[in-house]
């Protein structure tokens, strides 16, 4: 378990990111098409996990703009921002903001996601949906870099994550 904050009130998380040099767990998130998307879709290619707990507030837009455009030079790399969002508001975000370079997944049948890389809010006002995190993984999915951010209104270190890229 770990702790973050908002605006400096302490949460809980329900574990710890997967450790660095481990394998990634599986998932089952969902896309704007209301498909089944898992780590299998992306078979071959570098992953940014950019999970954030909703696009419907600045800091997950900002980080969400900001990996975009990072993604527009990456062949090899795909972008998933994951979130407790519905695909349709996601899909609403991405088309109002001109984000095209990112895949919008979505917890909305399952907080599986949120449970195995344990960035689940287990208390206070934000409990049920996710702590904000980047992890890396290479196109084996082994995590290369995690970042939970202690402060959930701060954005990532975005130059870290891209680094290892």
């Amino acid at each position: 378990m770990a702790t973050v904050t908002l605006h400096g009130n302490a949460a809980q998380t329900n574990g710890e990111l997967p450790a660095v040099g481990g394998a990634a767990p599986d998932f089952r998130l969902v896309d704007g098409e209301l498909n089944d998307i898992s780590l299998a879709d992306y078979g071959g290619k570098k992953k940014l996990l950019n999970i954030v707990p909703s696009l419907d507030t600045p800091t997950c837009a900002i980080s969400t703009k900001k990996f975009n455009d990072h993604a527009k030079s990456r062949d090899d790399v795909v972008v998933l921002v994951v979130s407790a969002d519905l695909p349709f508001a996601q899909g609403r975000f991405c088309s109002a903001e001109g984000i095209d370079n990112v895949v919008p997944l979505s917890m909305m049948r399952s907080r599986n996601f949120a449970k195995d890389y344990g960035v689940l809010i287990t208390d206070g006002p934000l409990a049920g949906i996710t702590a904000r995190a980047v992890v890396v993984l290479d196109g084996n999915n082994q995590v290369v870099y995690t970042q939970l951010v202690p402060e959930i209104a701060d954005e990532p270190d975005y130059e870290a994550a891209l680094a290892v890229l």
